[in-house]
């Protein structure tokens, strides 16, 4: 069986997925890429997360044709096929359907960079792109767009839902947590009244901090 151990994360990163309440029955997916060969293994179309196992997992090349597997790979494919031909540092990508974020893709709105934690994590406003098509590669095409100049793992697809994509299947489900975590209190503020926006220079300084000195750093980096 080709990629086992990348299929073993792969399959456990979608597990995340209904644990951290991301997606309903089987909307959403994850796909990581092997830094290797460029095989990517993503989830199978339609398969319920109870029933998704390293096994079922689907292997396509970078073009989005089957390598191995008995299922047809997720709706998605060509998506995050393109997402990986064109964002050479990404090895990871996440889809989902999360409430909170997905309400602001409904109403077409980025997630504004109004708490430290959007910051830090995002660099700045969680932008949302254009309504784009499933099934073929718009989406990915989208997505890479709004990604230029941009510090944020994550993009809004508006009038869908989120894609996030990082070093590895990890990250980008990562990056989805911490969509969602912030689109919630977002929404919870406005309720309350108008949240305020971070200063571009304090947003540099905190998005800084966190992806250079926070955490633990190697002896090198020390």
């Amino acid at each position: 069986m080709l990629l086992e151990e990348l299929r073993q994360r792969v399959c456990r990163a979608h597990a995340l997925l209904p644990a951290n309440q991301l997606v309903a029955w089987t909307s959403g997916n994850v796909s990581g890429r092997d830094s290797a060969t460029g095989y990517i293994v993503i989830k199978p179309s339609g398969l319920p997360y109870s029933e998704l196992t390293s096994a079922n997992m689907v292997v396509i090349d970078e073009n989005g044709a089957v390598v191995e597997g008995s299922l047809s790979p997720s709706s998605d494919a060509a998506s995050h096929c393109y997402i990986y031909r064109n964002m050479p540092q990404v090895f990871g990508v996440t889809h989902t359907h999360s409430r909170y974020a997905t309400a602001f893709a409904a109403v077409g709105k980025e997630i504004p960079c109004v708490l430290t934690a959007i910051a830090d994590e995002f660099g700045g406003s969680i932008p949302c792109g254009d309504f784009q098509p499933i099934g073929g590669d718009e989406i990915g095409r989208e997505v890479v767009r709004v990604a230029q100049g941009s510090h944020s793992p994550a993009i809004l697809l508006k009038n869908h839902g989120v894609f996030t994509y990082g070093a590895s299947a990890e990250s980008a489900v990562k990056a989805a947590v911490m969509t969602e975590d912030a689109a919630a209190a977002v929404w919870m503020a406005m309720q309350i009244g108008s949240p305020v926006s971070i200063p571009e220079e304090t947003i540099a300084q905190l998005h800084y901090r966190y992806t250079h000195v926070y955490g633990q750093r190697s002896s090198k980096e020390n």
